[in-house]
């Protein structure tokens, strides 16, 4: 049987600890007892239309569902160590917002938390806006479609992720990224892909600077480069790629097609470099 918490003010510590089965409607977890982990522990439980201002508060939870609620930026570390949850149409702010969680979908979400989403597994995130300075670091079976995001350090660590229809702004987005994949998406940055292994990118456009170097397994297909200076350099790759690459830098193996090379730079370098460059015939 559910129960109904409604249109009250918490702010004591643990204030709804270990709750259950239960529906907490526009409440807001806010005041002067500045009081840590309101819900922790809780199972099966709504939380609809509410505002926090307090720190931890779903900590340890299993089973959740955060709709059309706001966390501020004192919300500090808000979800952690929790799993089977849904967060919809939500806004959240706060350093640390999502940690170790597993198996959580974010629809329709505006987040703004630096550390975002560090060492979870099972998340999937469909039409939200991010931005995260270190975002998604060392997930595991992530999931994006409708995915834009602003950030630095993004996705780093990553094993078997699948990314659609996103946009990405980043700076040294995958390095050491395992079994990835972008389709249909823009990818702006610099020093991309770095060090990763088994990255496929599928009809992207890629644009920055020195991208996709010291990769293993990384296959380009029907993509877009601008301002890709000094690419693929010391790469294991297969790339074919829709107009101009502006340099391509000592391709260790594979072979890279586009329709014309800036220049192609073959010199001092520290392992045998085999990789060919193919010009497509107009």
């Amino acid at each position: 049987m559910r129960t109904q918490i409604q249109n009250q003010q918490f702010d004591e510590e643990r204030a709804l600890y270990h709750l259950q089965h239960t529906d907490v409607i526009g409440c807001q977890f806010a005041g002067p007892a500045d009081g840590e982990s309101a819900l922790k522990e809780a199972r099966d439980v709504t939380v609809r239309d509410c505002g926090f201002s307090l720190r931890y508060p779903l900590w340890h939870v299993d089973g959740f569902r955060l709709q059309n609620s706001r966390m501020d930026e004192k919300t500090r570390a808000a979800l952690w160590y929790s799993r089977n949850g849904e967060i919809t149409s939500c806004t959240l702010g706060g350093i640390k917002c999502l940690r170790e969680c597993h198996d959580i979908t974010i629809s329709q979400c505006c987040i703004q938390s630096p550390e975002f989403g560090w060492k979870c597994s099972g998340i999937q995130i469909s039409h939200s806006r991010i931005e995260a300075e270190y975002l998604l670091l060392e997930c595991r079976d992530l999931k994006a479609d409708g995915l834009h995001m602003f950030g630095k350090y993004s996705f780093q660590y990553t094993e078997n992720v699948h990314i659609v229809n996103s946009v990405l702004n980043t700076k040294d987005a995958f390095w050491h990224s395992k079994n990835v994949v972008v389709e249909d998406s823009e990818v702006r940055g610099e020093y991309l892909g770095w060090f990763s292994d088994g990255l496929t990118l599928i009809n992207c456009k890629i644009i920055g600077t020195q991208p996709l170097c010291y990769c293993k397994n990384l296959r380009l297909i029907n993509c877009t480069m601008e301002g890709t200076d000094l690419s693929f350099e010391y790469s294991d790759v297969t790339a074919d790629i829709v107009g101009d690459i502006l340099s391509v830098k000592n391709p260790k193996s594979g072979t890279i097609t586009a329709d014309s090379v800036g220049e192609i730079i073959r010199e001092n370098p520290v392992m045998e470099c085999t990789g060919k460059v193919i010009l497509r015939q107009a």
